[in-house]
């Protein structure tokens, strides 16, 4: 996951732990109402309790798919170790009369947060236009990774693992920049000589 450009910028630094406790992760088509689910199974680890989290997808396919709404799990955190947030403790200021340490506690980015996902604008609800945007591109940005997971990492999870196809996607980023076929083809012999055992 880490090596595929758009989880990648997702995964934090404090995710890489928690993830590598992450078995399997599979995708299935839900019919009523319409859309898909992504399920990652975990081993029992010191982050959370869950031993599976889910992300189902509804989607709108008449005359071209829109996504209607994202249900995330609810994340069961052990204590002191939700990835989604920072707690800070800061000392009072100088003649305070409080003189215990205030808790802040603040939303940091995290990978986890795929799970509880931002909310489309409602209808009932004004909101300025820059705010709605923000909106819109946090939804975009969320069913952009779904469909990352679900038709490029699941179908060719070996290859990822094995980061054979990143090498694949530089390939191909080259043929399509520069059309030039030459360096692909000396990549493919490699690889065919490095399958042959040589």
């Amino acid at each position: 996951m880490l090596i595929n450009e758009i989880l990648g910028e997702e995964i934090q630094e404090r995710d890489e732990e928690a993830l590598k406790y992450l078995k399997d992760i599979k995708w299935c088509r839900i019919d009523d109402p319409k859309g898909f689910k992504l399920e990652f199974f975990f081993d029992t680890n010191p982050f959370f309790k869950n031993s599976v989290l889910a992300k189902t997808y509804h989607i709108d396919e008449e005359d071209e798919p829109i996504l209607e709404k994202a249900i995330g799990t609810e994340i069961d955190w052990c204590r002191g170790k939700c990835l989604t947030q920072n707690v800070l403790k800061k000392k009072p200021k100088k003649g305070s009369k409080n003189t215990k340490p205030i808790t802040i506690v603040e939303d940091c980015e995290s990978f986890f947060k795929f799970f509880s996902p931002t909310e489309g604008p409602n209808d009932d609800k004004e909101i300025d236009d820059k705010l709605a945007e923000q909106l819109m591109e946090q939804i975009q940005k969320d069913y952009d990774i779904a469909f990352t997971i679900r038709d490029n990492i699941i179908p060719h999870a070996v290859s990822w693992f094995t980061t054979e196809a990143s090498q694949d996607e530089y390939y191909k980023a080259i043929l399509e920049d520069d059309e030039d076929e030459e360096d692909y083809n000396d990549y493919e012999e490699e690889q065919n000589y490095q399958d042959d055992g040589n």
